[in-house]
């Protein structure tokens, strides 16, 4: 199984394809499958590199505090692995944070970047958040996070009930309090009064029923030129929940960029 270990932890991660390349970031709760339909998608024209984050998958699961930035360096770590210098980044959520820092900080790693949610802030709940990994069980604790993150109705529909449980069918291998510490270091970092320096091509996505819009919204307006996409239908994980109207989006966005 693929692995960087250039970050000190062993990041897990999945190519596919061939071309120009094109890094998927997940959001909490879930793991890289959250791009199940897009990697099947984009990997019959881009370089398709899904990402484990710390804490989810096959990735390491560290308990101890960390940083958004020790995350987007999980994520460069691949990239060095892979001979990658340049790419588009796209992420949900906590993922769209990572692609954010990483166009301010790397600028010259980045084609483009997708910010699907694309708040440049944490949740302000974040204490509620965590307190359940501390007193629920965790399987039942991610599906209640994974349908607010949905559309209503999503998670009881054939397909949802089966894409929802594939983030918990191994749920013995995962530790609510590494999960915990990704929620953390995402409410920690706000990038809101330096997004007007990140001057790459940008495409903001929301969810009508995202509760991250106005956020987003936000996000798309302070970033010159990015375009924002409202996905009908769909809630904050509207990758998988309306996959043909989120792939278009993305894919009239990337064949518009500049090689």
């Amino acid at each position: 199984m693929p692995y960087s270990q250039s970050n000190g932890l062993r990041i897990y991660y999945e190519t596919y394809g061939e071309g120009p390349p094109l890094v998927l970031i997940h959001a909490n709760p879930f793991d890289h499958r959250l791009f199940v339909y897009q990697i099947a998608h984009f990997s019959a024209f881009y370089r398709v590199i899904a990402i484990d984050l710390r804490g989810y998958g096959r990735s390491d699961k560290p308990e101890q505090a960390f940083t958004l930035s020790d995350l987007t360096r999980d994520v460069l770590g691949v990239c060095a692995d892979l001979g990658v210098r340049r790419a588009i980044f796209a992420g949900v959520s906590v993922g769209s944070g990572i692609a954010m820092q990483i166009a301010l900080d790397h600028p010259d790693m980045v084609r483009g970047i997708v910010l699907v949610g694309g708040s440049s802030r944490g949740p302000r709940n974040i204490e509620d958040i965590v307190r359940g990994f501390e007193e629920q069980d965790l399987k039942s604790y991610l599906l209640i996070l994974m349908r607010r993150y949905t559309a209503p109705g999503f998670a009881d529909s054939p397909i949802g009930r089966w894409t929802l449980n594939l983030f918990v069918e191994q749920v013995d291998h995962l530790s609510p309090r590494a999960i915990a510490q990704v929620f953390r270091a995402r409410a920690s970092f706000d990038m809101s009064a330096r997004l007007g320096a990140i001057h790459q091509p940008t495409l903001v996505i929301n969810g009508a029923l995202d509760g991250s819009l106005p956020a987003g919204q936000e996000t798309a307006s302070l970033i010159a030129g990015a375009r924002h996409v409202v996905i009908p239908e769909a809630g904050h994980a509207c990758c998988i929940e309306q996959p043909e109207a989120f792939d278009a989006a993305m894919l009239d966005f990337m064949q518009a960029l500049p090689a």
